[in-house]
């Protein structure tokens, strides 16, 4: 099969459009023939070594590596144990998160556990529903049921969803892939939502359901913001603890990603949780996600696609930042599809949000 591997770690060019064996299938497993691979931080950040990490913390890596867990496609085959599939089935998910370099979803054929995939939403085209899981399951993690009992190394306590109805909850980064399924989320389970992004998010994030809009090149939230019961950081990082002094005593601060957050005395002078969890792959929440996707209560935007040869362009696509939604590589049909939709094989602008 042809995949994407790299030999050596660095920027976008080391990944190599190449030849690789076919995955072999373990019990419980099923063999899915790829349609469109959805891209995450996790990607570059395996790509570029873990290089933000400390050295005692980076994983092993064996070469050659291959990005990438978010797929959709069609069953090939199945290991004699399953019932939950069969040949011919449509399917999605995040495989085998965290992993480091193993999961193959930049690739014709990817095998998974079935616990890590769900039927994907009818509704859905393969490049819709390959935008979803990582970002999906991040956000229902984080806000609605956490499904897992994994402990969060950078701190002691479980991450605990808080309730939303009837609560306000501000979103940085509202725009990205995380950032706009946690606002639709947040909007399903009955909370009024301050959506934070530059101006040129502002009509889609709007429609995707935000109470108010702040552009943050023109406003600074933490200067304006005041006793929010919840602020979803989707950019996270040492930045977060500017938004402690918007947040209501007994509210929460959830970086998505925590590293670097040096907040945590102030957080506990001001009466604020800080609370943070690694995502995982769940097939089970993916399932009551695709429900959602499929009634269009929850919709997916897509910021643009590339076909799988090209996935050092979409590398480039993601540092250059601004994404609205997510960006997906595509394979076999759906990459010769999308080539007909569009009259190219790259990006597509502005981003298709989709719901049916």
């Amino acid at each position: 099969m042809k995949a994407i591997r790299f030999h050596e770690f660095g920027a976008p060019e080391v990944l190599r459009y190449e030849d690789a064996p076919l995955p072999v299938m373990g019990p419980g497993e099923v063999l899915v023939r790829v349609r469109a691979a959805g891209l995450n931080p996790p990607d570059w950040y395996l790509r570029e070594g873990y290089r933000a990490l400390p050295p005692e913390w980076r994983p092993s890596v064996t070469f050659p590596a291959t990005p990438c867990s978010d797929v959709s496609g069609i069953v090939e085959k199945v290991a004699d144990d399953v019932t939950a599939f069969t040949a011919g089935d449509e399917v999605f998910g995040m495989i085998r998160f965290p992993s480091f370099g193993e999961s193959l979803g930049y690739a014709e054929y990817v095998s998974a556990p079935v616990s890590d995939l769900a039927t994907k939403p009818p509704h859905l085209d393969h490049i819709q529903a390959a935008a979803v899981p990582m970002s999906g399951l991040t956000a229902w993690q984080f806000l609605i049921d956490l499904g897992h009992d994994e402990q969060n190394p950078l701190q002691p306590e479980r991450h605990d969803p808080v309730p939303l109805a009837g609560k306000t909850v501000m979103i940085n980064g509202a725009a990205g892939g995380v950032g706009h399924l946690a606002l639709q989320l947040a909007k399903h389970e009955g909370a009024r939502v301050i959506a934070v992004a530059s101006s040129r998010h502002e009509a889609f994030l709007r429609e995707l359901g935000a109470d108010e809009f702040i552009d943050y090149t023109q406003t600074k939230p933490e200067d304006d913001v005041r006793d929010v019961d919840l602020v979803v950081d989707a950019v996270g990082g040492p930045a977060a603890s500017r938004f402690l002094q918007t947040i209501r005593p007994g509210g929460a601060l959830f970086p998505i990603f925590p590293l670097g957050f040096a907040g945590h005395d102030e957080a506990a002078d001001r009466g604020v949780t800080v609370s943070a969890t690694q995502v995982r792959s769940n097939g089970d929440q993916l399932a009551k996600l695709a429900r959602l996707l499929d009634s269009g209560a929850v919709r997916v935007a897509v910021d643009s696609t590339y076909p799988l040869s090209e996935a050092a362009a979409a590398h480039h696509r993601a540092e250059a930042g601004h994404i609205q939604g997510k960006i997906v590589l595509t394979i076999g049909a759906a990459a010769a599809d999308q080539s007909r939709d569009t009259g190219g094989p790259s990006s597509q602008w502005p981003p298709r949000v989709r719901g049916h």
